[in-house]
């Protein structure tokens, strides 16, 4: 017992190790959700950070002590989110085609995404700091700590409430329009993409790669106009 917990004192010293935790908890979350024939119920993300939780709560470490090694993951989100230009480039005629509706969507996307959550947190009576907090979470997380950052509010709960909301966009994209009957991969795409951004994106990819093009965009534009409508739509919540 007293040679275990010597060997896991030095393992848990190195900052390696947190991040081949990250990404072993990752690869099962990836396999259990290829084995369930990738249903969305079963989203390798949710299932990553449900262990990650549970492994750092059976060794008390800190989330702090974790982060100094799975950081590079988290600086990995800028060029993952600049190499989604490759797949616009290659689409770029089809993206011309559908300018107008893309335009029309986004302003109703990101102005749905930002209101409601504000809105609703106002009737619940939350105060400008925790108000600040979520009006980018439909944003991507790098966008979204920084709008927080700017306005006041706590950045930690802003990317908590960017993964939640990424998780159930991702969960429920599929069987949601199934159900309302959107067949049109361009629309199923960019939906998502604005209201789910990289998890949704990442789940679009899987499904259709048109879907995946078109949610690209949308997390791209919605991260955009999400800087401008936050600031607007926070002075109407004061």
């Amino acid at each position: 017992m007293t040679d275990a917990f010597k060997i896991w004192s030095y393992l848990s010293s190195q900052p390696l190790l947190w991040l081949c935790a990250t990404l072993f908890a990752y690869w099962i979350g990836d396999a259990l959700f290829v084995k369930s024939g990738r249903n969305p119920l079963v989203n390798a993300v949710l299932i990553a950070i449900v262990l990650l939780s549970l492994m750092l709560w059976a060794t008390g470490t800190s989330y702090e002590k974790y982060f100094d090694g799975a950081q590079f993951v988290h600086f990995m989100l800028g060029p993952v989110t600049v190499c989604l230009a490759i797949p616009l480039q290659a689409n770029l005629m089809a993206i011309r085609r559908a300018l107008l509706p893309i335009a029309a969507a986004l302003i109703a996307g990101s102005c749905a995404a930002v209101g409601s959550a504000l809105g609703i947190a106002w009737l619940l009576g939350a105060d400008h700091t925790l108000l600040a907090t979520l009006s980018p979470k439909s944003a991507t997380a790098p966008v979204a700590i920084g709008i927080s950052q700017g306005l006041g509010g706590e950045p930690t709960l802003t990317a908590v409430m960017v993964i939640i909301t990424g998780i159930v966009g991702a969960i429920c994209v599929t069987p949601l329009l199934n159900l309302i009957g959107v067949r049109d991969w361009r629309a199923r795409g960019f939906s998502v993409g604005v209201a789910a951004h990289g998890f949704g994106t990442a789940r679009a990819f899987q499904v259709n790669e048109t879907a995946g093009v078109f949610a690209s965009i949308g997390m791209g534009l919605n991260a955009v106009l999400t800087a401008f409508l936050a600031p607007l739509f926070l002075r109407l919540f004061q």
